[in-house]
């Protein structure tokens, strides 16, 4: 194929894939690629469309090909390491995992430590920095990790955190010696290690999931305050989110609008928005029949969302912040899950190892959530868990 005719297959496949038109896609692919060689472009053109139509495991091969055809592609090894994450291949999908700082859109949150990365050992005596690196979800899922990291370096434990989360963090039993906030100066630290390079270093199983639970706890003045606030609410009280943060790479997919929720405007319950950013606006206008109160302008903080998933009966939400944070509270959520689902929540699954009081809603078709809200509304009419 010369430059030019392969310039417009590319041109071709965004201009498909952009439409959402997969089959399309796929179909295309397969044409050039049936003598079982082609451009390695377009192997890549055809796993990003075999995982957006939710086909990992025959995207995997092409994927490990990729990456021995490349193996100075680290972005390859990255796209790598979340199928095999999504594949419940914990082993291998960790390793490839510190790949991830390989991509345009993540070496800007790389911090450049001029120390070593903790890699497992022990280091008794010494002090090891850990770090949270990328969304507030990510950090409150892996903070369940930091007991077992004390545990196994022997190290003195110092954790850098965002400071939205700092509160929280310190009141919660993850023994840390030392809790800073993140963009002040740390103390003198011999190791380091990213929040989510602790798996790696851990090796991390999926049997060993969850772990002790919960692991973060809120804060009981702000629970007095939340009380009081929601107590002229009838119960069952449902904690409700509908849309994760605009800049992720992949929100179009996972988030949704309010109006799509109005097959769960159950009579009785009263649903609480905690929804934040420019969706949040939404809940002035409720779909007919939902008892919606916003306490969007209320919420300063993640305390004060640890306070009302404390004391709400149930959170039902998009795969965003307060489902992680429910879970290391220990609290129940609800989550509806696009087709092609990040790798945490693997295939296949209505619960989570994650997260036991978790369970998971997954679109059977792409950007169809109707089937997932009907579900949830016969779950609804089924009882709340207990």
């Amino acid at each position: 194929m010369s430059g030019d005719g392969l310039s417009a297959l590319e041109q071709q496949l965004r201009t498909l894939i952009a439409a959402d038109q997969l089959e399309a896609a796929e179909a295309l692919l397969r044409q050039h690629l049936a003598s079982g060689s082609g451009p390695l472009v377009l192997w890549r053109f055809l796993v990003l469309v075999l995982r957006q139509l939710g086909r990992p495991a025959e995207a995997l091969p092409i994927q490990r090909m990729l990456v021995e055809a490349s193996p100075g592609d680290l972005a390859a090894r990255f796209d790598l390491s979340e199928i095999l994450l999504l594949l419940g291949d914990f082993d291998a999908g960790w390793r490839a995992y510190r790949y991830r700082y390989s991509l345009a859109h993540t070496t800007r949150i790389e911090r450049k430590i001029q120390r070593p990365r903790w890699e497992g050992g022990r280091i008794d005596g010494r002090t090891l920095l850990i770090h949270d690196e990328q969304g507030y979800g990510d950090t409150f899922q892996f903070l369940r990790l930091v007991p077992q990291a004390r545990q196994r370096s022997g190290a003195r434990i110092v954790l850098d955190i965002n400071p939205e989360a700092l509160a929280l963090v310190q009141r919660s039993p993850l023994d840390a010696d030392q809790i800073v906030q993140s963009g002040e100066l740390p103390p003198n630290f011999d190791l380091h290690c990213e929040m989510m390079s602790l798996p790696m270093a851990l090796g991390l199983q999926l049997t060993d999931l969850p772990g002790p639970m919960p692991y973060l706890l809120p804060d009981p003045a702000r629970l007095s305050r939340w009380r009081e606030r929601l107590a002229g609410l009838p119960r069952p009280l449902v904690a409700l989110a509908w849309a994760g943060r605009p800049t992720h790479f992949n929100d179009a997919n996972r988030s949704m609008t309010l109006d799509a929720l109005a097959p769960l405007a159950h009579p009785g319950v009263s649903y609480l928005s905690i929804q934040k950013g420019p969706a949040a606006e939404q809940a002035g206008r409720p779909p007919p029949g939902m008892a919606l109160t916003s306490l969007t302008d209320e919420i300063h903080d993640f305390d004060d969302t640890a306070a009302i998933l404390c004391l709400a009966d149930l959170l039902i939400s998009v795969d965003s912040s307060p489902v992680h944070l429910a879970g290391a509270l220990g609290r129940p959520a609800w989550v509806m899950l696009p087709y092609a689902n990040d790798w945490r929540w693997l295939i296949g699954r209505s619960d989570t190892p994650w997260y036991p009081g978790h369970r998971l809603f997954r679109q059977h078709r792409r950007h169809d959530w109707s089937g997932v809200t009907q579900q949830i509304a016969a779950a609804l009419s089924a009882g709340l868990p207990t």
